[in-house]
């Protein structure tokens, strides 16, 4: 008795195909979403949100619809904890790759959900947005917005925190310093929630918006700079000092060289710089943020 013979037709298998690889293909674009942080533009700027972006080489600009992109932690790793990264650039543009996508990558694989904040920039050429202002309102609702997917990305929205680059430090520092309530009687329920980090870390941050004295309510911060950085090494330092003062919770690490905007690190030729990104990823750890 002969055996028949299976055969998989084309159209067989590409169903097959389907349900094999549905499942990676879902995590894969979820692992990729973006979505703005208002879906019918920014407040009194909504003719802008079609403005298209510029991008090039290292850098994005041109933002009139800031967003969010979600960079998950691989499937089974997710720890609760959540971070919201601010690159720099001096509010001219944003760098995004290097202080944007690289640090998001290194944070997921430690099991946080990480979001890549798109923010306006004042200082742009012919920008229409304030500096007091633009900051801080896409800082607010960046961290509303995450607080509000909690549920959907399995977030415990007392860790959610932020991780800003030298510009990017300044839009942190416009909502760490400040209450973030909500308005219970807002029309949009994001507006409703909470905007402020649960913790904050700063690299190389610029001073704007340093606070005179640091509150008492002020979220633990993890401060790193080079001692040679002609910007921002002060700024670091007298905030390690105001933190200490104000008996907050605050580690800081001061490089004898590093200059600024070392990003991750890998590029530099210094041997501690290459690494400072493990100081992060202990102190994330020493204070319960990467899970038990």
């Amino acid at each position: 008795m002969t055996t028949p013979k299976f055969r998989l037709d084309a159209t067989a298998l590409a169903v097959l195909m389907t349900f094999i690889l549905c499942p990676t293909f879902n995590f894969a674009q979820e692992a990729k979403k973006v979505f703005p942080l208002w879906e019918n533009g920014v407040p009194g700027f909504e003719n802008r949100r079609t403005e298209p972006e510029q991008a090039k080489d290292y850098w994005v600009k041109n933002i009139n619809n800031p967003s969010l992109q979600v960079v998950l932690p691989p499937a089974g790793k997710a720890n609760g904890t959540a971070v919201v990264v601010c690159p720099g650039g001096g509010f001219r543009l944003l760098v995004y790759n290097a202080e944007g996508t690289e640090p998001a990558e290194y944070l997921a694989k430690l099991g946080i959900t990480v979001f890549i904040l798109k923010y306006r920039l004042p200082r742009e050429e012919g920008s229409p947005y304030s500096l007091e202002k633009a900051p801080r309102e896409d800082a607010l609702r960046a961290m509303r917005q995450v607080r509000s997917r909690a549920k959907e990305y399995g977030i415990d929205p007392s860790k959610v925190g932020m991780l800003g680059f030298s510009a990017g430090g300044e839009v942190v520092a416009a909502v760490a310093y400040a209450s973030g309530k909500g308005d219970p009687a807002a029309k949009d329920p994001i507006d409703r929630l909470d905007g402020k980090p649960d913790f904050q870390m700063l690299v190389y941050p610029g001073p704007l918006g340093i606070p005179e004295t640091v509150p008492a309510d002020a979220p633990p911060a993890f401060l790193l700079a080079a001692n040679d950085d002609p910007c921002c090494g002060v700024t670091t330092a007298s905030l390690f000092v105001k933190y200490r003062e104000a008996k907050r919770p605050v580690e800081a690490h001061l490089y004898t060289k590093g200059d600024h905007g070392f990003n991750m690190g890998n590029r530099s030729q210094w041997q501690s710089i290459k690494s400072w990104p493990q100081r992060m990823a202990d102190w994330l750890g020493d204070n319960g943020y990467l899970g038990k």
